[in-house]
């Protein structure tokens, strides 16, 4: 219910919004910093404060080290970014938490993060901050308290190149004359495969880009692509966590996995070296005709030099894998950006850090940088129809929001266990990418790893 109010009032606002982040892919970014007279709104005590916020998308680290910036230029408040890699941004904060001069603002992924951090976690109901937000109900609440407001919704799926794609469906022969006739495994499996039989005279080396799995890049199946079986296995059971898993639909994951590795660019027992940027890379430049991904990644593409695909041809669709009644299902919708302030900073910097956030969200050079730079599809009410990213796969996630005939797939991976469930999973399905697992381990170890790591996070 949250998710379509919050859509419905997303609609409301922009039809044509936009967005170009997500869990990222590129390395460790680096930090800014600037000066140190009085801030617009100074903490009560007349204490000048600081804003130091440990980033965790590092394919817009050089956009928040400009924010950061810009807004010392504006206010005189020192501000600190630093970005963790990818898939390091737990580990990361970890760290940065012990030490004194720790983050003043981080974030969590949803229920599973607030549950490792709430000790760390400033009650933010009576934040400009949250009395922002479109729908109050989408932030992470304890009690009476509020304790992670969201700042982001994106999307994710299978991304296309439409040009490629009509060039195939132009072909004698092809299984389907248009992408529309594309609502379900069994017919993208027939396509696919018909595509790689004729990838020759399509002019591509596979097509799907290659599924990555060097160390750290493998959060697009472990954790992306997992959401799918999970997110069916809590529907049929109506919860929405476990304490233990069925993997009741391995077999639908299995089924798109296979596709994905078996008519790639790169051959399955060399997937160990490939990394995202290597998978966009190869979209890009027109070798692959899909790749799974979020709307983030048109900013990725379109940095590739020698880009090939054109801003109206970049399209998504849905991540089909054989389920039951999938021809009215659509792609992955939802967040796992939640900001918090550290409960245990001065009183100085977390007026800084909410101030920073205010700033970035409703002032008009900071809604500049968030529509334009960022592209960021926001949930709160400071933003109108004409402050909309226009990122062409920001506007296919929100086509995908307002078709009425789909239903979204939401984002449970909030309720994974922890980091090192995903990253085992990731190790298997490498192995089992390279020969050396066959898939009842895979299935084996994730049902016995998820039910650990929930022991463990309950303790």
């Amino acid at each position: 219910m949250k998710m379509k109010k919050f859509l419905a009032m997303t609609m409301a606002m922009a039809m044509v919004a936009g967005l170009a982040t997500g869990c990222g892919s590129s390395s460790e970014g680096g930090s800014s910093e600037g000066g140190a007279t009085q801030g617009s709104e100074a903490a009560s005590s007349g204490e000048q404060g600081s804003v130091y916020y440990l980033n965790f998308k590092p394919e817009v680290a050089e956009v928040w080290e400009s924010i950061a910036k810009q807004y010392t230029e504006e206010t005189g408040v020192d501000v600190k970014i630093k970005t963790a890699a990818s898939g390091q941004y737990e580990q990361t904060l970890k760290s940065e938490i012990a030490k004194k001069d720790a983050p003043t603002l981080f974030q969590i992924n949803g229920p599973q993060g607030y549950a490792n951090w709430k000790d760390y976690t400033m009650d933010l109901k009576d934040t400009d901050l949250y009395s922002m937000l479109l729908d109050p109900e989408l932030a992470i609440t304890d009690g009476e308290g509020v304790y992670g407001i969201p700042y982001i919704e994106e999307g994710y799926g299978i991304i296309y190149n439409a040009e490629i794609m009509d060039k195939y469906f132009a072909m004698d022969g092809a299984k389907v004359k248009s992408v529309d006739e594309i609502n379900n495994f069994d017919t993208l499996k027939a396509v696919v495969e018909d595509m790689t039989a004729k990838k020759a005279d399509l002019g591509i080396d596979g097509v799907f880009s290659s599924t990555s799995f060097a160390p750290g890049e493998d959060w697009r199946w472990q954790t992306h692509l997992l959401n799918l079986p999970i997110h069916y296995e809590y529907e049929a059971k109506g919860v929405t966590d476990e304490a233990e898993i069925t993997f009741d639909y391995n077999e639908n994951f299995k089924n798109i996995f296979d596709l994905y590795i078996n008519n790639s660019v790169t051959e399955p027992a060399m997937v160990g070296s490939k990394s995202v940027d290597d998978s966009m890379a190869e979209f890009a430049l027109g070798k692959s005709a899909m790749v799974q991904n979020g709307n983030w990644a048109w900013g990725q593409i379109s940095a590739v030099e020698g880009n090939t695909v054109k801003e109206d041809k970049i399209k998504f669709m849905p991540i089909y894998t054989g389920m039951e009644g999938e021809e009215t299902q659509g792609i992955c919708i939802g967040t796992e950006n939640y900001l918090c302030v550290n409960t245990e900073a001065s009183d100085a910097d977390k007026q800084a850090s909410l101030d920073f956030m205010k700033w970035v969200f409703s002032s008009d050079e900071g809604k500049d940088i968030v529509t334009n730079q960022l592209g960021f599809i926001t949930p709160f009410n400071t933003f109108s129809e004409e402050e909309s990213p226009s990122d062409p796969l920001a506007k296919e996630v929100i086509r995908y929001m307002g078709d009425s005939k789909l239903t979204s797939v939401s984002w449970d991976f909030q309720t994974f266990p922890s980091q090192t469930f995903k990253d085992n999973l990731g190790a298997a399905l490498l192995q089992y990418s390279t020969g050396s697992e066959d898939w009842t381990q895979v299935v084996e170890d994730t049902i016995a790893d998820w039910k650990v790591e929930k022991e463990a996070t309950a303790e």
